[in-house]
């Protein structure tokens, strides 16, 4: 099979050219490495030859392969000597002047018919073509490091780009091993975008009090099933790459609200408490473990009084049929006695509000969260308001703890925690379809792959329904009066007529 690209240069060889450059001579192309740093392109040439020899030393490959594979690898010293490529990717510093300089070098030394691809992460593919006399054969290639790993790859067009480009780079990308998925260029492009509610929600949650971090990690992780908290995620990536970012999309879209960052994370950059790597961020880290402390013990409540369900409350028959399983008296009259626990399940509001609205005693009123099937999680969240009495709270916690599962206690929040992240998520996803930045099958193929999610954001609305997240976002902007929560017209259509997100007919 006649290979996309033979001839492809690496300009830039640090860790994500490096990565670039060993899945394009693994797939046969001869890779051409130029760094503007003397002895970096020998030092990378390498340092992927020795990671080649530790496979053939683990058996992995063949030591003829490893030679083979070293031999595909050419340092060069000047753009000059890329006269003959066929594609040339950048993944130099994060710049546009930078990035469009060196295409402007480029542009007067390779091919007329040479493919032209930046790895920028956060640049715009036009602006940086703006330079060029042919910027139709610039288009973005942007990997995730680690590159051999990370098998998505966001195939980017600019305004100008030629389609044909895109449709080749898409062709290699398969060729190299990875999942391509083609975006318009926008902030963000695809990934950056879509993630964009998991960790700025979260924020909020902490910023209003209603939960510490460790807390929150867990309920994300043993709810929905994320690997990472937003929490341990951000001390990975680090606030020194994250936090620009968060800013970086949040101007780039004129300060649209859903993606407003949190003086929280500006605040630990400036004091460089920035993550792991450093040994202290959201969790301090010793010999590069996390000290996340322990949850405290369900209380003991020997006399757990009756309980009495909202009729308004989300899964109100699950609801039932969970406290039967647990033991509990349940009341089921119109009104709940004055010694009755009073348990409200709302969508998107608070307690607070339920309570009020409802008329019910407040003291004696608390929420659970029942977005997602109590037998699909690892992890029951209550919520009280500001007047449960601690009896109440405590006798609620000893019962959903009976069966061993793991409560987690939150003060009062519009959405619980989950309700909030989950809604936040599949609504910048939907915003992302209505604006035809991507297909929806790209992007749930792109936010699997590239930040490692349980489900696609599309599917996460389909499974715990479009109307449930509607109303957790209409309920939520009421609650907090912030256009942040407005539902995207993509989710509202769709969800108010019953289709699905994530299997839509492609135009």
């Amino acid at each position: 099979m006649k290979i996309q690209f033979p001839n492809i240069a690496i300009v830039g060889t640090g860790a994500m050219g490096r990565g670039i450059a060993q899945i394009a001579a693994q797939a046969g192309s001869q890779v051409f490495l130029l760094d503007a740093n003397p002895g970096a392109a020998d030092a990378a040439r390498a340092a992927l030859q020795e990671q080649w020899n530790k496979l053939v030393a683990k058996g992995r490959i063949e030591a003829d392969q490893a030679t083979a594979l070293t031999a595909r690898l050419h340092p060069v010293k000047t753009a000059a000597d890329l006269a003959a490529c066929d594609l040339v990717v950048e993944a130099i510093v994060e710049r546009l002047d930078a990035k469009q300089a060196l295409f402007v070098e480029l542009e007067g030394v390779v091919r007329a018919d040479a493919v032209l691809a930046t790895n920028t992460s956060s640049l715009s593919v036009t602006a940086i073509g703006a330079a060029l006399k042919r910027p139709e054969r610039l288009a973005g290639f942007h990997f995730f490091n680690p590159v051999p790993l990370m098998k998505v790859v966001e195939v980017i067009a600019g305004l100008k780009t030629d389609p044909a480009i895109c449709t080749a780079l898409a062709a290699y990308a398969k060729e190299m091993g990875h999942t391509p998925v083609q975006v318009q260029d926008t902030p963000g492009f695809i990934v950056n975008h879509a993630g964009r509610g998991f960790g700025t929600e979260a924020l909020r949650i902490v910023g209003e009090g209603v939960a510490d971090f460790a807390t929150i990690d867990r309920i994300l992780r043993d709810q929905v099933g994320f690997k990472l908290g937003p929490f341990e995620l951000m001390d990975l990536t680090a606030l020194d790459v994250s936090h620009p970012v968060m800013e970086s999309i949040y101007r780039q879209y004129y300060d649209e609200p859903r993606f407003r960052p949190s003086v929280i994370t500006a605040q630990r950059l400036a004091g460089g408490v920035v993550g792991k790597k450093v040994g202290e961020g959201f969790y301090r880290y010793v010999e590069g473990m996390a000290q996340v402390p322990a949850e405290a013990p369900a209380p003991v409540v020997n006399d757990i009084p009756p309980v009495w369900v909202s009729p308004r409350a989300a899964r109100r028959a699950e609801l039932y049929q969970l406290l039967k399983d647990l033991g509990a008296t349940i009341e089921t009259g119109q009104s709940p006695s004055p010694q009755a626990i009073t348990l409200v399940a709302p969508l998107g509001f608070d307690v607070t509000t339920v309570a009020v609205v409802e008329r019910l005693d407040p003291a004696r009123t608390i929420g659970i969260d029942m977005l997602i099937d109590d037998a699909a999680t690892k992890r029951r969240v209550l919520a009280t308001n500001p007047a449960t009495r601690v009896d109440i709270r405590n006798a609620a916690h000893a019962l959903f703890a009976r069966d061993g599962k793991a409560v987690s206690v939150i003060r009062d929040s519009g959405g619980f925690v989950t309700q909030r992240v989950v809604a936040t998520i599949v609504n910048i996803a939907s915003d992302i379809c209505q604006q035809g930045i991507c297909t929806p099958k790209d992007l749930e193929t792109a936010v699997t792959l590239g930040l490692g999610y349980p489900l696609g954001p599309l599917a996460m609305g389909d499974r715990w329904g479009p109307t449930n997240i509607l109303e957790v976002l209409f309920n939520m902007q009421t609650v907090y009066g912030d256009t942040r929560y407005r539902p995207s017209p993509w989710l509202r259509r769709r969800g108010a007529i019953g289709l699905s997100l994530s299997h839509v007919e492609e135009d």
